[in-house]
């Protein structure tokens, strides 16, 4: 959730340079937590009509005057980063706060590339539905207030953590990420294997979505472990013993689950050079 205050008191002008699904999620979750829709200038060349539609409740929408501004959010595709530079640039002054949630980009790249007091994060797409997790890293030129600037903007998309070392953010990437959609395909594939049971395609489908998506809320409410958990479900010589027998052999979701990330943090580092 948001953190109302903090949003709140924030102050200066707000520019998004991206407004996609992570931008817009991150703009929605901000004028949800009362940040002053007036307050905000938008630069995205092919907005939403939802994104369009907030220009009605007092945000700048790709403004021909836009000039520095004291916090600029860069959520633009990685990969038209250094194309956008230029107009990146015209929003950047000696002092402003800049906060990329761009894969891969590296701080030493956007302070080449648009200047300001960089920090990076990376979020992952339950941002949507203000259920993310974002992980963050700051240059040491980062106030403690811009930093408090950055965790408000952040908190309004769901949780945050800050780390210290820049290179953990590929092993970041790796798990949470790209997790939701490890997470996902285990839903496919759980529905697969009932089909494969005898279940009709439809009926498994719900059963296989719905049991993801329970566990998952159950395991946000509870304090117990997700071993605690695992181990709540599983009565000796049951079913799910049975089926646990499977998943945790020397051959099961371990060692593939730590190949699957090795491959993602790898290719999180080939994608920052």
């Amino acid at each position: 959730m948001a953190n109302t205050n903090a949003l709140q008191n924030l102050q200066g002008t707000i520019a998004l340079a991206g407004a996609g699904k992570m931008g817009g999620a991150m703009l929605t979750g901000w004028l949800a937590g009362g940040l002053d829709a007036r307050r905000v200038v938008v630069i995205e060349p092919q907005p939403s009509p939802e994104i369009s539609a907030l220009a009605a409740k007092g945000i700048r929408l790709n403004p021909s005057d836009a000039g520095p501004a004291d916090t600029l959010v860069v959520a633009v595709k990685p990969q038209t980063f250094r194309e956008a530079g230029p107009a990146l640039k015209n929003l950047v002054g000696a002092s402003t706060l800049v906060v990329s949630i761009m894969a891969g980009t590296t701080i030493a790249v956007l302070e080449e590339v648009c200047g300001g007091m960089v920090v990076r994060a990376m979020p992952n797409t339950p941002a949507a539905i203000s259920r993310g997790i974002t992980v963050a890293v700051s240059a040491k030129t980062v106030s403690a207030a811009q930093r408090a600037t950055a965790d408000a903007l952040l908190r309004a998309i769901g949780a945050v953590e800050w780390i210290d070392d820049e290179d953990l953010m590929d092993a970041v990437t790796a798990v949470s990420g790209s997790g939701p959609a490890y997470v996902f395909l285990l839903a496919e594939e759980l529905a697969r294997a009932g089909v494969e049971a005898g279940l009709p395609a439809e009926l498994a489908t719900k059963l296989a979505r719905e049991t993801v998506a329970g566990s998952g809320e159950l395991l946000h409410r509870s304090e117990l472990a997700s071993a605690t958990l695992r181990q709540n479900v599983t009565s000796p010589g049951g079913t799910t013993a049975a089926a646990l027998e499977v998943l945790m052999a020397k051959d099961g979701l371990q060692p593939l689950m730590i190949r699957a990330i090795a491959a993602a943090t790898k290719r999180s580092k080939e994608l920052a050079k």
